[in-house]
């Protein structure tokens, strides 16, 4: 019982933390690039996304770049997520480690397929089709500068796509993650999506109008709709992770994690994984204060297919309530 204590009082005082300064107002929907706050990588989802102090590889580019700091091998990863409203997203990512810290780079590509144009005068449908499509490129470093403390950061060009209206903007992602020696407690923090507004421009905002207002003049003046730019979804993590090596031959991880986005109320989650030989992986995690996703459950499968090469496969399930459930597969190389 003991080895549960720290995991308990972390746990308490984090969420704790997140609930001190809740605002009396909503905050849902005062941001855009929603796209961004899709978790990826089945293991971390498994676990209630609950990631910052327990990611161990190239998915460190989204959830906390400073653990791209203690890899001793390369790591190619890949996502593909089937979403509410028929909508995919598929997320690739490599990390790399060298003398001077650990470089990574990853891409983001959520896609919605053809939908139908519809309007006040045809609410049917106009025959005519479009698409949306929401893109991130990140490039991340980070390096272990002590045995206890590792720092990371990255980049990422951000651009979003509705029909031929378009958005692009730039945003930066700072992470820490700290291992204070208590046998392997790690404790994690990040602020993620941290730049610049972001405003639509495109060819479909131009319209003609009549300005003198009657009936028999043509529209024969052009104007340009003004639209308001939008925030990036800004999020702060805090959280803590702690492996219990049950027996030689199996593996029990716990994490807790607590978020303050700022677009939302703040949140909580946490996660168990129970590994055995370090082949099979059973997951289950749940999400506090969450409007239709709560429980998440997945398995993964680690095998070595050549020398020092390691394959794994990973799936996830999350229950989002009124919405349709969604399923996350990740295939993973060690090498």
């Amino acid at each position: 019982m003991r080895k549960f204590s720290i995991i308990i009082g972390v746990a308490v005082a984090l969420f704790a933390a997140s609930s001190l300064h809740a605002d009396e107002f909503s905050k849902v929907g005062t941001s855009g690039a929603q796209f961004l706050k899709i978790g990826v990588g089945a293991r971390y989802t498994a676990m209630g996304e609950a990631s910052v102090a327990n990611v161990s590889d190239a998915y460190a580019l989204y959830w906390n770049p400073a653990a791209l700091g203690g890899m001793t091998q390369s790591h190619l990863e890949f996502t593909t997520i089937s979403y509410v409203s028929n909508v995919n997203l598929n997320y690739v990512a490599f990390a790399k480690p060298l003398s001077f810290g650990t470089i990574g780079a990853a891409v983001t590509a959520l896609t919605s397929g053809d939908m139908e144009i519809t309007t006040i005068e045809e609410p049917n449908g106009t025959g005519k089709m479009f698409s949306t499509s929401s893109y991130a490129i990140t490039l991340g470093y980070a390096r272990q500068w002590t045995e206890f403390f590792s720092f990371g950061m990255s980049a990422k060009y951000i651009t979003e796509r509705i029909s031929e209206v378009r958005a692009s903007g730039i945003a930066f992602d700072f992470g820490t993650l700290l291992r204070p020696g208590y046998r392997n407690l790690r404790i994690g923090m990040n602020i993620s999506n941290l730049g610049q507004e972001m405003k639509f421009s495109g060819p479909e905002l131009n319209f003609n109008y009549n300005p003198s207002g009657d009936n028999e003049s043509v529209d024969n003046a052009k104007g340009v709709l003004d639209v308001d730019s939008y925030d990036l979804p800004l999020v702060f993590r805090i959280g803590a992770a702690y492996d219990i090596q049950y027996s030689p031959s199996t593996r029990l991880t716990f994490s807790v994690e607590a978020r303050d986005p700022s677009d939302n109320e703040q949140q909580g989650s946490f996660g168990a994984e129970a590994a055995f030989q370090e082949t099979f992986f059973v997951r289950g995690g749940w999400q506090l204060n969450q409007e239709e996703q709560s429980a998440t459950v997945g398995a993964g499968l680690a095998l070595k297919v050549w020398n020092s090469t390691d394959l794994s496969l990973n799936y996830a399930f999350a229950d989002f309530g009124r919405l349709n459930s969604v399923h996350r597969f990740s295939f993973g190389l060690r090498f």
